[in-house]
């Protein structure tokens, strides 16, 4: 029952700030999302017994999750391989000053530039999406979140009716082949469907769509409780009761929203 209230709560505010505010709703959205996740992901490595500059890697979060949107919005040059180059600039500089040997200084500074691509960029891909006037943003944002709903879902209860065989019992026991193949299909049918309408695209190339964004949905969940068994937790954080934390809501998100970028931006 906590879950579903959580959900109740969740979504409203998600899919209300995406439809009824201006792009600029859902860039705050991204943000406070961004900072949050971010703030889990430090736990993690910290746990995992590396440490990651709190005002480095959280500045070049923000600062890429805004630059995908900015660049998108005012169409200048995208500079988010620049701010990720400073970022590894600035990491190592600071590493160097601390002016001695540590066996932790690689996965340190490593983990502290992955964490705007794998936070930022995608956060902000979406933001910048939701930016579109046509076709309108609003529909590309709520398709990307329907096919991933679709997706969760379908793993889920074809997990539950017929799943037999674990998909990756070291990292997810509860995982299904038959759940994940669910999840492809119903998502594959769902970006078919509402991709016609948003898109006009070929049926096959939306399909091709789905089930990539299925699959990257599925890696994304399964690479986000890697770290979390790695590190021995259940959860990223206990912020949203019944969900666990932001990062165990959006792990899907941040491996499909990229390629979404990509193909509403160069295919579409």
């Amino acid at each position: 029952m906590t879950r579903v209230l959580s959900a109740l709560v969740l979504l409203p505010v998600v899919i209300g700030t995406i439809w009824f505010l201006p792009s600029e709703g859902t860039l705050v959205l991204a943000l406070v999302a961004a900072v949050i996740a971010f703030t889990e992901y430090c736990h993690l490595s910290s746990a995992l017994g590396v440490t990651v500059p709190a005002g480095i890697g959280g500045t070049a979060v923000v600062l890429v999750c805004f630059e995908m949107w900015f660049a998108d919005r005012t169409l200048h040059a995208n500079w988010t391989h620049l701010v990720v180059a400073a970022a590894m600039l600035v990491t190592g500089a600071a590493s160097v000053g601390r002016g001695r040997p540590m066996p932790g200084v690689l996965a340190d500074a490593a983990a502290t530039v992955f964490a705007p691509v794998y936070i930022g960029l995608p956060l902000g891909s979406v933001a910048a999406l939701r930016a579109d006037a046509a076709p309108d943003g609003r529909w590309i944002v709520m398709l990307l979140l329907a096919t991933i709903v679709v997706s969760d879902s379908a793993q889920y209860y074809t997990g539950r009716a017929l799943g037999r065989r674990p998909l990756s019992p070291n990292i997810s026991p509860k995982k299904t082949v038959e759940g994940a193949v669910g999840g492809v299909i119903f998502a594959t049918i769902a970006m078919a469907a509402g991709g016609r309408y948003v898109f006009g695209s070929p049926v096959w190339m939306l399909s091709i769509l789905g089930a990539v964004i299925a699959l990257l949905g599925i890696v994304g969940d399964l690479f986000e409780s890697q770290l979390k068994r790695s590190a021995g937790v259940k959860d990223s954080s206990h912020l949203i009761p019944g969900h666990g934390g932001v990062l165990d809501r959006i792990d899907s998100w941040l491996f499909a929203a990229p390629v979404y970028y990509v193909f509403v931006r160069f295919v579409a």
